[in-house]
């Protein structure tokens, strides 16, 4: 089991708070480089910024301090910033670990010569096909994602296969809350659901070195896996609060607190 001393190894360089849901699901709100973990984890799901000519900075990678903004790697930056996520993914996985990530079209080739230079093996190329892209004149409208299903050895890793013919195509609805404010860039509970439990068991650690809204650990509470999240962006602590308060867990539930 995970608890905060464990989890967080060294002090920290940024705001160093952690939110702790219970004893297995904590939040560390700091730069996933500073972060190291002393249990290794079962599977790594990450959504990082895609890269596309934001302005940004390496240092705070992709988030304002404002827990309604989302800030992009510059595009000269990114290749650097997706291998340090690589790398630090794989050497948190045990040997037996797997790595869901999700990217764009545009910085795809980046991505996956990173993927193959830190050792990765790929298994699957998925992609997430949803409705209503952004309308252009000129070019096809992009209305998908990829989703990279990773492992360190091809022999030994955890999969759940979800029906009998299971594609690799995924038609799952965007996000839309109608008068609510957001972290803008959140992704649906069905798709997360389908990449933790194809890939781990219940009890396993799942790890989310890129948090943002708290999708991640909100699912895992839901199928019974242990979470550790990591996020840059401290003012996201309200929309974490608030996603988890309003899920629909069948369990007992006590609200979050920070330490």
């Amino acid at each position: 089991m995970v608890t905060m001393q464990e989890a967080l190894n060294g002090n920290s360089k940024r705001s160093g708070r952690i939110l702790k849901i219970d004893d297995s699901h904590i939040v560390i709100f700091d730069d996933f480089r500073n972060v190291k973990l002393n249990e290794k984890a079962d599977l790594v799901f990450a959504d990082p910024p895609f890269g596309i000519d934001f302005k940004g900075n390496l240092q705070t990678y992709h988030r304002k301090p404002d827990a309604l903004s989302y800030v992009e790697i510059p595009k000269e930056e990114y290749p650097e910033f997706i291998r340090n996520l690589l790398e630090w993914s794989y050497n948190v996985l045990k040997d037996s670990g797997s790595m869901w990530l999700l990217s764009g079209w545009n910085n795809l080739r980046v991505v996956l010569d990173a993927v193959e230079d830190v050792g990765f093996i790929q298994l699957n190329h998925c992609i997430w096909k949803y409705q209503f892209g952004v309308f252009t004149k000129r070019r096809f409208t992009t209305s998908h994602y990829h989703l990279l299903l990773l492992v360190k050895d091809e022999d030994n890793y955890t999969f759940n296969k979800p029906e009998h013919y299971a594609e690799d195509v995924w038609y799952i609805k965007r996000l839309y809350h109608h008068g609510e404010r957001t972290a803008g860039n959140e992704l649906p509970d069905e798709l997360v659901e389908k990449c933790i439990q194809t890939s781990s068991n219940k009890g396993d650690l799942v790890v989310d070195p890129v948090l943002g809204s708290g999708t991640t650990m909100k699912v895992c509470l839901k199928l019974e896996r242990r979470c550790v999240g990591i996020e840059i962006n401290p003012e996201l602590e309200k929309r974490i609060k608030q996603k988890l308060r309003l899920n629909l867990f069948r369990r007992p539930q006590k609200e979050p607190s920070g330490e």
